[in-house]
């Protein structure tokens, strides 16, 4: 069977016997039109299942009203919190969102953004994927003259809005936390150094465990993509060590998971033997045993800002962009893994 046409709005003349202008003003509302001429136009438009096509509107009118967004995974409790609040505070100014997922694919978020750009979007709110090196497709939005936000992974050299929070600091604050909890062997399970927010993790950890003059081994630091079967496997290898460590901090809630899993089917004692922290205040985090320490990273709020960001961009002609960042002071909440002093 051959695709059903579309009904167009020449379609609805023919059957009224009168110009497609005047079904498309009839549909529009236009007070030239008569109240008769507008219920039958909309009577037969509605008889031959009429929908309109918003991407040729999109291309008369310059202004599609919808606003891509990218993010590396839908089933994070950070990324849907951020799509729910850019998604609440655009439409209230008449934005719908289209949502896209790049699975942390380079190549996938490549085929996202063009899908975005054909469908004339007004502007893209992104997080880049894991695997994203080259930034070629990102300066293709910015040549496209609509606003680009980036949110929690982006980079600095794009000279676009970012809104994020301390990664740098909170490292700081994890490590801080484990020395007064009276670790002295602190790993570290990261994500990969060539994506911007991972690199300040680690230099923050590096540059905390040398404040405190801890030892700084390389078997101790990992680079991975932070899953659940990447937190399994490094835990493993931190567990085959000659000298195991005393705290493993964890850039990302799904692979400080799987590292607890290690740890309870191997019978170690959390957090007296080995304390844990992870990144990204999943839900989990509280439901586990132990409950998971983790980051807090503001997900509303950085919706929010995104949101509010695309909208001031929007009303500059030409859009005009530079580096300007909105960083959020992160938070850590202590919770039975890496809370060792508290029953003391």
């Amino acid at each position: 069977m051959g695709n059903k046409k579309r009904t167009t709005i020449k379609d609805i003349a023919n059957v009224l016997d009168i110009s497609p202008a005047a079904v498309s003003k009839a549909l529009h509302g236009d007070s030239r039109i008569s109240a008769k001429t507008i219920e039958a136009v909309k009577e037969v438009a509605k008889k031959l299942n009429y929908q309109p096509n918003h991407l040729a509107s999109a291309l008369r009118k310059g202004k599609s009203n919808l606003v891509g967004v990218i993010v590396p995974k839908t089933n994070s409790n950070f990324f849907s919190s951020v799509i729910q609040n850019i998604e609440e505070i655009l439409n209230k100014e008449g934005y719908n969102i289209i949502i896209t997922q790049s699975n942390e694919s380079f190549k996938k978020e490549c085929n996202n953004i063009d899908a975005l750009l054909f469908t004339q979007v007004d502007g893209i709110i992104a997080s880049m994927a894991n695997e994203t090196i080259d930034l070629d497709y990102y300066e293709k939005i910015k040549s496209y003259g609509i606003p680009l936000i980036l949110f929690d992974r982006g980079e600095n050299n794009l000279n676009v809005d970012y809104i994020g929070i301390d990664d740098y600091q909170s490292s700081h604050l994890i490590i801080e936390h484990l020395v007064g909890q009276g670790c002295k062997r602190i790993a570290h399970i990261g994500g990969f150094k060539h994506t911007r927010i991972y690199n300040n993790r680690i230099r923050g950890y590096v540059d905390a465990i040398k404040k405190h003059n801890l030892p700084l081994d390389d078997e101790l630091l990992f680079e991975s993509s932070l899953t659940i079967e990447d937190g399994r496997e490094k835990m493993n290898q931190l567990l085959a060590l000659k000298n195991r460590p005393d705290a493993v901090y964890v850039a990302g809630d799904y692979a400080a998971l799987g590292a607890l899993q290690v740890l309870k089917e191997n019978r170690i004692n959390i957090p007296k033997d080995i304390a844990l922290v992870g990144f990204g205040n999943e839900p989990f985090t509280s439901m586990v045993s132990p409950t998971i320490s983790s980051i807090n990273q503001h997900s509303g709020e950085i919706g929010r800002q995104a949101a509010l960001t695309f909208l001031e961009r929007v009303k500059m002609t030409p859009v005009k962009q530079t580096l300007n960042k909105i960083i959020l002071n992160a938070e850590l909440i202590v919770r039975d893994s890496s809370n060792i002093n508290w029953n003391l």
